[in-house]
């Protein structure tokens, strides 16, 4: 028997409180970890390791190690930057704000933003020492170093099985949704007359509710199957809202998508994207012809075609799937049309 609507939405909402958790202790202890080796190491300015390391945890793995690299090679840009500010500039403001200028440009100019605050951090201890000699520049540098290496570690520590199957269950949330709203598009198109702008809504209410309800019926005796997610707004049983709030949801699915991606050394993580990207654009065909029927009064005796056809179609939307079968069913439809 298939889990209930309100245990869908606590495993999503533990799923959420898990993942907070997980980046809240790993910042913690990162941070903390990279003031204590700092401090063994006798550095001046011990706490801001734990300030870079946080900075830098705050991204996925893959930033983590590109965002690490950007910091060490922009470290080599700010020290005679911060010289050429500080050590002829005599107001402590002026300098500054030249400083600042030129670290922004130069991050600017080459699409490391994200560089910025940890440079300005190693520009401010420069000017209140004003010491550039080679001592202080290696102070700087380890903390840089400690704070990047310790970040770099602690984000190989991901959830990724768990995120995986989150993903894998939003796929077969997407399957399932888009065979109900084709299903209900056909119950729709197999009307003889489209009601008027007053009457659409509860028509296209209508027609997914019969449907919606037989589909509840089929849930409850082949488990999971016709699930339908609490976490988000539910279906609304109007068509075309049920459409957009899909649409919506397949946008979240996707950054999701992005940051498993982002999280993981394995190549194939693309492939959820582009699921995903590809379900979103199937919805947003699906979208395009409500402003299409809109503009239909009374539903030509082809529409009763299309409707059959998306009722056998509703049933090959699933992940693995070789549409030669309905692609020959499709040009055999044109055929006879």
């Amino acid at each position: 028997m298939g889990s209930s609507p309100n245990l869908e939405w606590m495993k999503k909402e533990l799923a959420k409180k898990r993942k907070m958790l997980l980046l809240a202790v790993k910042i913690a202890v990162g941070s903390s970890a990279a003031i204590y080796i700092a401090q063994l190491l006798a550095l001046e300015y011990a706490i801001s390791a734990g300030t870079i390391t946080l900075l830098t945890l705050l991204t996925t793995k893959w930033e983590t190690v590109r965002l690490s690299a950007f910091r060490l090679v922009t470290f080599a840009v700010t020290i005679p930057l911060a010289w050429a500010s500080f050590a002829h500039i005599k107001s402590m403001w002026i300098g500054y704000g030249v400083f600042i200028f030129c670290v922004v440009l130069f991050a600017e100019v080459m699409g490391w933003r994200a560089t910025i605050s940890v440079n300005s951090v190693i520009g401010a201890h420069l000017l209140t020492s004003r010491d550039f000699g080679m001592a202080f520049v290696e102070n700087e540098f380890l903390l840089v170093l400690i704070g990047v290496v310790i970040a770099f570690l602690l984000n190989l520590f991901q959830n990724n099985d768990r995120n995986e199957k989150d993903i894998i269950a939003n796929m077969r949330y997407t399957e399932e949704r888009l065979q109900q709203i084709l299903r209900r598009f056909a119950q729709y198109l197999s009307q003889e007359e489209i009601p008027g702008a007053a009457d659409r809504g509860e028509n296209m209410g209508a027609a997914g509710s019969a449907l919606q309800a037989g589909q509840e019926q089929a849930a409850a005796g082949s488990g999971s199957r016709g699930k339908i997610r609490q976490g988000d707004p539910l279906p609304s049983g109007n068509l075309w809202d049920d459409i957009i709030l899909l649409e919506k949801e397949l946008q979240g699915f996707v950054l999701e998508a992005y940051e498993y991606q982002e999280n993981t050394f394995h190549s194939h993580p693309v492939y959820y994207i582009d699921y995903f990207e590809m379900r979103s654009d199937q919805c947003h065909v699906l979208h395009n012809l409500h402003y299409e029927v809109k503009k239909i009064r009374y539903i030509p005796k082809q529409a009763r075609v299309v409707a059959e056809y998306m009722l056998y179609l509703a049933d090959y939307v699933v992940e693995r799937n070789v549409p030669s079968a309905q692609m020959e069913k499709l040009e055999g439809i044109f055929r006879d049309m």
